[in-house]
């Protein structure tokens, strides 16, 4: 399954999901009672609040696959294919390290171009850290901006 059907199936699910809790937020707020219209706010906002943030992490989705495009078209992408690899599929974490301080250093080397930004963040991912990873994949993004 790719990551493009899963999400979608996964959004799917979501959709059902806030469907279904705003219908109680509905039966909640319909009771008239001071406890059951404080409760029925609170879960109608958590389809709201849901909603939000898929809707901004499927575009941070496809702002990244777009760098991903022009990389690609370029002949830049980064490509981990030749790093040694666990038997669960991962890359060697020592490999994973190693091939993150050379991305490091380029940023380094060149702070301005969104580029060594998007290897960096690539590096982090196969390095296990996606918070970092979201964040240099999000200056990547506003340097191509520019």
């Amino acid at each position: 399954m790719s990551a493009r059907s899963t999400t979608v199936l996964l959004c799917a699910a979501l959709v059902v999901y806030f469907v279904l809790l705003t219908g109680r937020a509905i039966a909640l707020l319909r009771t008239g009672t001071p406890v059951g219209i404080g409760l029925g706010i609170g879960v109608l906002l958590l389809p709201i609040v849901g909603a939000w943030v898929t809707i901004a992490t499927i575009r941070f989705g496809f702002q990244a696959e777009r760098l991903a495009q022009r990389l690609a078209a370029e002949g830049t992408l980064p490509d981990t294919t030749d790093l040694p690899r666990m038997p669960s599929g991962r890359i060697r974490r020592d490999e994973a390290d190693a091939w993150f301080e050379a991305r490091r250093a380029e940023v380094e080397a060149s702070p301005d171009d969104w580029r060594t930004w998007f290897r960096l963040a690539h590096g982090y991912d196969i390095a296990g850290d996606r918070r970092r990873a979201r964040e240099a994949m999000r200056k990547a993004l506003e340097l191509a901006e520019r």
